[in-house]
Protein backbone atom coordinates (compact mmCIF):
# COMPACT_ATOMS: atom_id res chain seq x y z
CA UNK A 1 0.00 0.00 0.00
CA UNK A 2 1.94 3.28 -1.28
CA UNK A 3 1.98 6.11 0.90
CA UNK A 4 1.63 10.10 -0.60
CA UNK A 5 4.30 12.64 -0.53
CA UNK A 6 2.39 15.79 -1.91
CA UNK A 7 3.60 19.27 -2.19
CA UNK A 8 -0.52 20.56 -0.98
CA UNK A 9 -1.18 18.90 2.20
CA UNK A 10 -4.89 20.14 3.39
CA UNK A 11 -3.23 22.76 5.61
CA UNK A 12 0.32 24.27 4.54
CA UNK A 13 1.47 23.73 8.72
CA UNK A 14 1.09 20.10 8.37
CA UNK A 15 3.68 17.91 8.01
CA UNK A 16 2.34 14.76 8.57
CA UNK A 17 -0.99 13.63 8.01
CA UNK A 18 -2.46 9.96 9.44
CA UNK A 19 -5.75 9.12 8.88
CA UNK A 20 -7.46 6.08 10.34
CA UNK A 21 -3.88 4.35 9.71
CA UNK A 22 -3.51 1.15 11.04
CA UNK A 23 -1.19 -2.33 10.93
CA UNK A 24 -1.92 -5.49 11.14
CA UNK A 25 0.61 -8.54 10.88
CA UNK A 26 -0.35 -12.13 9.90
CA UNK A 27 1.22 -14.71 11.70
CA UNK A 28 1.27 -18.18 11.94
CA UNK A 29 -1.13 -17.74 14.80
CA UNK A 30 -3.34 -15.21 12.98
CA UNK A 31 -3.84 -11.38 12.38
CA UNK A 32 -1.73 -9.60 15.69
CA UNK A 33 -3.08 -6.00 15.33
CA UNK A 34 -0.26 -3.54 16.55
CA UNK A 35 -1.91 -0.55 15.34
CA UNK A 36 -5.54 0.29 15.65
CA UNK A 37 -6.69 2.74 13.17
CA UNK A 38 -5.03 6.40 14.16
CA UNK A 39 -5.95 9.74 12.75
CA UNK A 40 -3.30 12.48 13.91
CA UNK A 41 -1.86 15.70 12.25
CA UNK A 42 2.31 16.54 13.17
CA UNK A 43 3.03 20.90 11.98
CA UNK A 44 5.93 21.46 10.31
CA UNK A 45 8.70 22.18 12.66
CA UNK A 46 7.50 20.06 15.51
CA UNK A 47 9.44 17.96 18.30
CA UNK A 48 6.94 15.25 18.66
CA UNK A 49 7.41 12.65 21.03
CA UNK A 50 5.59 9.08 21.27
CA UNK A 51 5.32 7.66 24.85
CA UNK A 52 3.26 4.41 25.89
CA UNK A 53 4.38 1.09 27.03
CA UNK A 54 6.19 -2.03 25.35
CA UNK A 55 4.31 -3.33 22.63
CA UNK A 56 1.81 -0.86 21.80
CA UNK A 57 3.32 -0.19 18.22
CA UNK A 58 5.64 3.00 18.80
CA UNK A 59 8.28 1.19 16.63
CA UNK A 60 6.12 0.14 13.77
CA UNK A 61 4.58 3.49 13.57
CA UNK A 62 7.95 5.07 13.10
CA UNK A 63 8.71 2.38 10.94
CA UNK A 64 5.89 3.09 8.46
CA UNK A 65 6.54 6.96 8.18
CA UNK A 66 10.53 5.94 7.23
CA UNK A 67 9.26 3.95 4.35
CA UNK A 68 10.31 0.41 6.29
CA UNK A 69 7.04 -1.16 7.02
CA UNK A 70 4.00 -0.57 4.85
CA UNK A 71 0.44 -0.01 6.69
CA UNK A 72 -2.45 -2.55 6.76
CA UNK A 73 -5.08 0.89 6.31
CA UNK A 74 -6.10 3.69 6.21
CA UNK A 75 -3.61 6.98 5.01
CA UNK A 76 -0.39 8.50 4.96
CA UNK A 77 -0.01 11.94 3.64
CA UNK A 78 3.59 14.15 3.96
CA UNK A 79 4.76 16.99 2.59
CA UNK A 80 7.52 16.53 -0.18
CA UNK A 81 10.66 17.51 0.56
CA UNK A 82 12.50 20.34 -0.47
CA UNK A 83 14.46 18.95 -4.23
CA UNK A 84 17.40 17.50 -3.16
CA UNK A 85 16.51 17.24 0.00
CA UNK A 86 15.65 13.32 1.76
CA UNK A 87 11.93 12.97 3.18
CA UNK A 88 13.72 11.36 6.28
CA UNK A 89 16.90 10.23 8.48
CA UNK A 90 16.05 7.21 11.14
CA UNK A 91 17.83 7.17 13.91
CA UNK A 92 17.97 3.46 15.22
CA UNK A 93 18.00 2.52 19.11
CA UNK A 94 21.31 1.00 19.71
CA UNK A 95 24.64 1.45 18.27
CA UNK A 96 23.89 1.64 14.17
CA UNK A 97 26.81 2.88 12.64
CA UNK A 98 29.40 1.02 10.49
CA UNK A 99 32.24 -0.78 12.94
CA UNK A 100 34.87 -0.51 9.29
CA UNK A 101 34.41 3.11 8.89
CA UNK A 102 35.42 6.39 10.61
CA UNK A 103 33.92 8.79 12.71
CA UNK A 104 33.97 11.06 9.58
CA UNK A 105 32.80 8.23 7.19
CA UNK A 106 29.95 7.16 9.15
CA UNK A 107 28.59 10.90 9.58
CA UNK A 108 29.22 11.38 5.71
CA UNK A 109 27.27 8.54 4.40
CA UNK A 110 24.11 9.85 3.84
CA UNK A 111 25.60 12.80 1.97
CA UNK A 112 28.22 10.52 -0.10
CA UNK A 113 24.86 8.15 -0.90
CA UNK A 114 23.18 10.81 -2.80
CA UNK A 115 26.14 12.00 -4.43
CA UNK A 116 27.02 15.44 -3.10
CA UNK A 117 30.73 16.98 -3.68
CA UNK A 118 33.45 16.48 -1.88
CA UNK A 119 33.71 20.31 -0.46
CA UNK A 120 30.16 20.23 1.04
CA UNK A 121 30.51 16.74 2.34
CA UNK A 122 33.56 18.15 3.74
CA UNK A 123 32.09 21.17 5.48
CA UNK A 124 28.72 20.17 6.46
CA UNK A 125 30.29 16.95 8.20
CA UNK A 126 32.86 18.80 9.61
CA UNK A 127 30.11 21.60 10.86
CA UNK A 128 27.96 18.76 12.80
CA UNK A 129 31.36 17.06 14.21
CA UNK A 130 32.03 20.61 15.87
CA UNK A 131 28.04 20.88 16.98
CA UNK A 132 28.84 17.29 19.02
CA UNK A 133 32.14 17.59 19.77
CA UNK A 134 33.93 14.91 17.96
CA UNK A 135 36.00 16.61 15.71
CA UNK A 136 38.98 15.46 17.10
CA UNK A 137 37.66 12.41 16.74
CA UNK A 138 36.96 12.58 13.21
CA UNK A 139 39.70 9.19 12.26
CA UNK A 140 38.49 7.45 15.01
CA UNK A 141 36.65 3.97 15.07
CA UNK A 142 33.33 3.24 16.74
CA UNK A 143 34.81 0.56 18.63
CA UNK A 144 37.44 3.23 19.78
CA UNK A 145 34.46 5.47 21.17
CA UNK A 146 32.39 5.36 24.13
CA UNK A 147 28.72 4.47 24.14
CA UNK A 148 27.47 8.13 24.38
CA UNK A 149 29.81 9.17 21.52
CA UNK A 150 28.43 6.52 19.51
CA UNK A 151 25.00 7.98 19.56
CA UNK A 152 26.78 11.17 18.75
CA UNK A 153 27.87 10.01 15.75
CA UNK A 154 24.41 8.51 15.01
CA UNK A 155 23.20 12.09 15.22
CA UNK A 156 25.90 14.24 13.67
CA UNK A 157 24.89 11.57 10.60
CA UNK A 158 21.24 12.56 10.81
CA UNK A 159 21.62 15.97 10.91
CA UNK A 160 24.00 16.17 8.29
CA UNK A 161 22.05 14.50 5.94
CA UNK A 162 19.20 16.95 6.39
CA UNK A 163 16.30 15.12 6.06
CA UNK A 164 12.73 17.23 6.04
CA UNK A 165 12.18 15.04 8.55
CA UNK A 166 14.49 12.92 11.79
CA UNK A 167 12.64 9.57 13.24
CA UNK A 168 14.27 8.56 16.40
CA UNK A 169 13.52 5.93 17.99
CA UNK A 170 14.72 5.85 22.29
CA UNK A 171 17.91 6.66 21.07
CA UNK A 172 19.06 7.54 24.56
CA UNK A 173 17.44 4.72 26.14
CA UNK A 174 20.90 2.61 27.15
CA UNK A 175 22.55 5.40 28.28
CA UNK A 176 23.72 6.67 32.07
CA UNK A 177 21.58 9.55 33.22
CA UNK A 178 24.70 11.74 33.23
CA UNK A 179 25.38 11.45 29.39
CA UNK A 180 21.88 11.15 28.40
CA UNK A 181 21.33 14.67 29.73
CA UNK A 182 24.37 15.71 28.47
CA UNK A 183 23.15 14.53 24.72
CA UNK A 184 19.62 15.85 25.09
CA UNK A 185 20.78 19.37 25.38
CA UNK A 186 23.06 18.54 22.26
CA UNK A 187 20.14 17.82 20.30
CA UNK A 188 18.58 20.56 21.45
CA UNK A 189 21.35 23.53 20.60
CA UNK A 190 21.51 21.36 16.95
CA UNK A 191 17.40 21.17 16.76
CA UNK A 192 17.66 24.90 17.45
CA UNK A 193 19.36 25.47 14.11
CA UNK A 194 17.30 23.80 12.01
CA UNK A 195 13.58 23.28 13.73
CA UNK A 196 13.10 20.23 11.82
CA UNK A 197 10.34 17.99 12.35
CA UNK A 198 11.47 15.22 14.62
CA UNK A 199 9.53 11.89 15.94
CA UNK A 200 10.98 10.54 18.93
CA UNK A 201 10.09 7.48 20.68
CA UNK A 202 10.63 7.36 24.52
CA UNK A 203 9.86 5.43 27.65
CA UNK A 204 11.00 8.36 29.71
CA UNK A 205 8.41 10.98 30.50
CA UNK A 206 10.67 13.51 31.85
CA UNK A 207 12.92 12.62 28.30
CA UNK A 208 9.49 13.58 26.32
CA UNK A 209 8.86 16.54 28.55
CA UNK A 210 12.23 18.10 28.38
CA UNK A 211 12.32 17.50 24.10
CA UNK A 212 8.98 17.78 23.30
CA UNK A 213 6.39 20.05 21.38
CA UNK A 214 3.67 17.92 21.52
CA UNK A 215 3.67 14.32 23.61
CA UNK A 216 1.30 11.83 22.24
CA UNK A 217 0.45 8.68 24.94
CA UNK A 218 -0.21 5.51 23.32
CA UNK A 219 -2.58 2.69 24.92
CA UNK A 220 -1.48 -0.59 25.81
CA UNK A 221 -1.90 -3.48 22.89
CA UNK A 222 -3.11 -2.69 20.04
CA UNK A 223 -1.54 0.21 20.05
CA UNK A 224 -3.66 3.69 19.51
CA UNK A 225 -3.40 7.35 20.60
CA UNK A 226 -4.86 7.79 24.11
CA UNK A 227 -4.35 11.49 24.67
CA UNK A 228 -1.93 14.68 23.42
CA UNK A 229 -0.66 16.67 25.80
CA UNK A 230 0.97 20.66 24.58
CA UNK A 231 4.12 21.33 25.98
CA UNK A 232 3.99 24.75 27.33
CA UNK A 233 7.68 25.53 27.98
CA UNK A 234 9.88 28.14 26.24
CA UNK A 235 12.47 27.74 23.67
CA UNK A 236 15.89 27.39 24.03
CA UNK A 237 15.41 25.00 26.76
CA UNK A 238 18.24 23.95 29.39
CA UNK A 239 17.33 20.76 30.47
CA UNK A 240 18.65 21.14 34.27
CA UNK A 241 17.27 24.63 34.40
CA UNK A 242 13.38 23.12 33.39
CA UNK A 243 14.02 20.11 35.25
CA UNK A 244 14.01 22.70 38.49
CA UNK A 245 10.79 24.07 37.86
CA UNK A 246 7.41 22.97 39.85
CA UNK A 247 5.77 23.31 36.61
CA UNK A 248 7.62 20.75 34.86
CA UNK A 249 7.52 18.29 37.64
CA UNK A 250 3.65 18.74 37.61
CA UNK A 251 3.93 18.20 34.16
CA UNK A 252 5.64 14.80 34.23
CA UNK A 253 3.19 14.03 36.89
CA UNK A 254 -0.03 14.61 34.98
CA UNK A 255 1.67 12.55 32.11
CA UNK A 256 2.39 9.64 34.14
CA UNK A 257 -0.76 9.22 35.03
CA UNK A 258 -2.06 8.85 31.79
CA UNK A 259 0.48 6.34 31.18
CA UNK A 260 0.36 4.49 34.22
CA UNK A 261 -2.92 2.63 33.21
CA UNK A 262 -1.47 1.54 30.10
CA UNK A 263 1.79 0.26 31.37
CA UNK A 264 -0.44 -1.90 34.08
CA UNK A 265 -2.49 -2.92 31.59
CA UNK A 266 0.61 -3.95 29.25
CA UNK A 267 2.03 -6.13 32.16
CA UNK A 268 -1.32 -7.71 33.04
CA UNK A 269 -1.57 -8.80 29.21
CA UNK A 270 2.27 -10.18 29.43
CA UNK A 271 1.21 -12.19 32.14
CA UNK A 272 -1.73 -13.74 30.94
CA UNK A 273 0.25 -14.69 27.78
CA UNK A 274 2.80 -16.19 29.83
CA UNK A 275 0.29 -18.70 31.66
Amino acid sequence: MSDTLTHNPVAADVKIRLRELSKVFDTKSGPFVALEPMTLDIPEGCFFMIVGPSGCGKTTLLRILAGLEERSGGSLEITAPTKGRPSNSMVFQGDSLFPWMTVFENAAYGLRMRRRPAGEIRDVVGHYLQRTGLSRFHESYPHQLSGGMRQRVSIARAFANDPDILLMDEHFSALDEQNKILLQEELLRIWEETRKTVMFITHSVDEAVTLGDRIMIMTAHPGRSKLIVDVPFERPRRVLELRAQPAYGELVYSIWGHLRDEVQRARAQDEGSAK
